[in-house]
């Protein structure tokens, strides 16, 4: 789902809803959790909401924000990434880790 609200805005929900905690895309598939530490596979996180932005004045500056829930330490936090053809690979492979919100 394409969102129109800005970052901030969303970012704002996000820790209104609780996702306080932040993480970090790492090489291989593998998020930081900015809390305990420790790195998980992408996979293995906790997936509650996905939603991807475009820029208002650019759409090649998308992001997805996923709230998620670390495995090990259940900080719920938010993600940022990159997507499209502007993605970093480590942003690519966390986001295709992740998985489909509905699946």
């Amino acid at each position: 789902m394409i969102n129109n609200r800005t970052l901030d805005e969303l970012m704002s929900t996000f820790e209104t809803e609780g996702y306080r905690g932040q993480m970090a895309a790492r090489p291989g598939g593998f998020v930081l959790c900015l809390s305990c530490q420790m790195e998980s596979e992408a996979g293995e996180m906790q997936l509650d909401a996905l939603e991807r932005m475009e820029g208002a004045s650019d759409p090649a500056d998308m992001l997805a924000v996923a709230a998620v829930v670390c495995p090990l330490c259940n900080t719920s936090g938010t993600l940022v990434l990159g997507y499209g053809p502007e993605a970093s690979s480590d942003d690519a492979d966390v986001l295709a880790g992740l998985g489909d919100i509905d699946g």
